[in-house]
């Protein structure tokens, strides 16, 4: 099932979380947050945008959330977008799936735009957001250092919904009526055919 992620969820979605911290690139954090502050992270997040999890028998596998991509007022309308998926549970569709309900539920919210940031290669991040429709936007080079040298970072779009003038203000996460994304989500987790 797809689901708006818990406090609960915290130790689950860390233990996620820390092997790309540890040993990996998709995040250039490069120190364990702990579980309080995950839980803190979840909380703050959820006050403006979706945090969502995948969970099977009881067991969070992915998790997937928005975020603020620039502090200034003018960038309303555009949100960055994470996904993380258990080692375990990769190459099952569940990327896709939970990235794609989450991309809706930001167009519900009146985001126009989802911007994808990858560490370069990143194969397998690429390959799934030009799968989903997101187009390269720029490259930023060697702007990041972790395990010793230096990365590319990649830039992706994709407009959610075509920009109105004026905008209509984005819509916090937490004033969507339930009704909105509760059946969305439960259509994304039961389909395989979503992207």
């Amino acid at each position: 099932m797809i689901r708006t992620a818990r406090n609960e969820d915290a130790a689950a979605i860390h233990a996620i979380y820390a092997p790309s911290v540890s040993t990996g690139t998709a995040t250039f954090e490069t120190v364990l947050p702990g579980v309080d502050t995950m839980r803190e992270r979840i909380h703050s997040r959820l006050q403006h945008y979706p945090w969502l999890v995948w969970e099977e028998a009881g067991e969070v596998l992915a998790y997937a959330y928005a975020g603020r991509f620039r502090e200034r007022a003018a960038y309303d309308w555009i949100a960055e977008t994470s996904i993380y998926v258990h080692a375990e549970a990769h190459r099952r569709g569940i990327a896709r799936r939970l990235y794609g309900a989450l991309l809706e539920v930001m167009r519900l919210q009146g985001i126009t735009q989802a911007v994808g940031v990858i560490t370069l290669p990143g194969t397998v991040s690429v390959a799934m957001h030009e799968a989903m429709g997101f187009s390269a936007a720029g490259v930023w080079r060697q702007c990041g250092y972790k395990l010793g040298q230096w990365w590319d970072v990649g830039v992706w779009q994709k407009e959610l919904q075509q920009a109105t003038n004026p905008p209509a203000a984005v819509t916090p996460f937490p004033r969507l009526p339930p009704a909105a994304w509760q059946a969305l989500l439960a259509t994304f987790a039961d389909s395989p055919s979503h992207t």
